[in-house]
This record gives C-alpha cells, sequence and structure tokens, in this order.
C-alpha cells in the first residue's frame, strides 16, 4: 500500500509540476508538443537523475564501506584485484566496497566507466575462493568496461518517454470522447485515474524489454569475465553461485547490478539474469 500511495502521490506532484512549467513555457499541456516535453523531461531525465545518483543510491541502500586504505589482507588483495582488472579493461580505477550480506554476490554502478563503484558481499570474501571472487569482480568491471549502466538508463529513459507520452496521450482521447457526452469528460481526478492505470500497464509491458536486455548484458559480461579472468574461473565461480542457495540481500534498485538475481518475480520473462545453468552452458561453449 505504501509504494502504490508513493507511485499516486508521485504521479500527482509531476502533473501539478508539468503543468506549471508548460504554462510558464506557453506550452498546451494536452498538445502532442507539450505531452512529448512532458515525457521527455520526466521519462528521460529522471532515468539519468537516478544513475547519476547511483554510487551514493547503493552505498545508503546497502551500508557499503568504500576502502579508502586498505586495513586487512583482505582489502589488500581486494583493491589489487580490482586495479589490475580495471587497467586491462581499460577503465579508470573504480571505487571499491564491502557490505555486510550473507549471500555471494557483487555490483558495479556508476554514471561514467572512470568513476564507478565496484562492491562485494561479505558472504562473497568469506565463501568464494581467490580464482573465484577474481572472476565475479571481472563480471562487474566488464560491465563498467561495456558501459551497461548507461546503457539501460538509455533503454529505461527512452521506454519511460513512450510511456508517459503514450499514456497521457491515451487519457486525453479518452477524456476527449467522454467530453462529448452529457457527463463532460473525465475531469481532474479521472484523468489522472486514467493515466495511473495506462502507466501501469505500459510500464509492465516496458519492463519485459528492460529485463530482456539486462539478461543479454549478463551474457556480455560474463564473456568479459572469461577474457579478464580465465573462462575456467569464471565458469567456477557460476558453479558457486548455482550451489549457493542464500537468496540475494541486494535491494530492488540496484539487484539488477549484481551478479546474483534475487529470487521470485515473473518467471523468467521479468528476472534481470539468465537461469545460471544457461550461464555457464554459453560460457563453455564461448571461444572468444
Amino acid at each position: 500500500m505504501k509504494r502504490i500511495f508513493l507511485f499516486i502521490l508521485t504521479n500527482l506532484a509531476i502533473l501539478v509540476v508539468l503543468g506549471i512549467v508548460l504554462d510558464i513555457l506557453g506550452i498546451d499541456r494536452r498538445s502532442m508538443e507539450g505531452l512529448m516535453i512532458m515525457a521527455l523531461l520526466f521519462g528521460m531525465g529522471g532515468s539519468f537523475i537516478s544513475l547519476a545518483m547511483s554510487k551514493w543510491i547503493a552505498k545508503q541502500a546497502t551500508g557499503a564501506r568504500v576502502i579508502d586504505s586498505p586495513r586487512t589482507q583482505q582489502e589488500q588483495w581486494l583493491v589489487a584485484t580490482v586495479q589490475n582488472l580495471a587497467r586491462q579493461a581499460g577503465i579508470g580505477m573504480p571505487e571499491v566496497a564491502v557490505y555486510d550480506a550473507p549471500d555471494i554476490n557483487a555490483f558495479a554502478t556508476g554514471m561514467k566507466r572512470d568513476d564507478a563503484l565496484v562492491a562485494v558481499s561479505s558472504g562473497l570474501l568469506s565463501s568464494m575462493t581467490g580464482d573465484e571472487a577474481e572472476a565475479v569482480l571481472a563480471h562487474e568491471v566488464s560491465h563498467i568496461a561495456n558501459g551497461d549502466m548507461v546503457t539501460l538508463t538509455l533503454i529505461q529513459g527512452v521506454l519511460n518517454t513512450f510511456v508517459i507520452f503514450l499514456s497521457r496521450m491515451a487519457a486525453n482521447v479518452i477524456d476527449g470522447v467522454l467530453g462529448d457526452d452529457e457527463e463532460g469528460g473525465l475531469g481532474f481526478l479521472g484523468y489522472i485515474a486514467v493515466t495511473i492505470v495506462l502507466e501501469i500497464l505500459l510500464g509492465i509491458l516496458a519492463s519485459f524489454i528492460v529485463m530482456w536486455f539486462s539478461r543479454q548484458r549478463e551474457y556480455r559480461a560474463d564473456q568479459g569475465g572469461a577474457k579478464l579472468a580465465g573462462r575456467d574461473k569464471m565458469i567456477a565461480a557460476l558453479q558457486r553461485l548455482k550451489a549457493h542457495y542464500e537468496p540475494s540481500h541486494l535491494p530492488d534498485q540496484i539487484a539488477a547490478f549484481g551478479i546474483k538475481p534475487k529470487k521470485g518475480g515473473l518467471a523468467s520473462l521479468m528476472s534481470s539474469h539468465p537461469p545460471l545453468d544457461d550461464r555457464i552452458a554459453a560460457l563453455r561453449s564461448y571461444n572468444g
């Protein structure tokens, strides 16, 4: 209920703010031009603001501690390994962090290839061998080198733009049709309600596309990890993940950037990661 309330409240705020902005600019908020400007502003703008804040959000959400000065031999190994992998991948040295969680996981995030964040769980450090952990780090460094965070943000932004535009365009059409009747259209609250329902439905369809792309980039990051650390190490790391049944403790905002998916969801179509068996099979047939 809290999420639904916040979603509705956010939509109300968007409508009010956009209405004021478009009125100031002299743009008809119900016109094609006004709707497109609104959709681009909030669809693309919102996605890139989230990406710009992704490192800060990830640190706050997981309680990750950035290793500024390694205090233990394990931390020294972790920083040195990421530094070596980043050099091989041709990117700047990312921030390296550790967060407390029992599951084997890691994630990478950040807006720039040369200013990213790689974080690993305490469970990964305690449960994986050095070779397996190196492969996971190589996988995350490959995400950064491939520009996956920016590409995923672009795709999400474009889809958000279409969701916002099409939902309001459809609401305008419905309002216009009903406006010919004695009721006089949807009214303000009716317009908002129809828009929210349409956004939810279109947003679900858009999520299928985003999750499909996310699954493809996991295969690419696995291949990148194999190039940087070795295919056998990458396969061994995925096999360790498969044998480790702890659910992911990554928050929803960054779960797609982890190496291990969260349990549950709408089967494979709504999963950000392919099945581990499929990833292992793809690596076994990879000759790059």
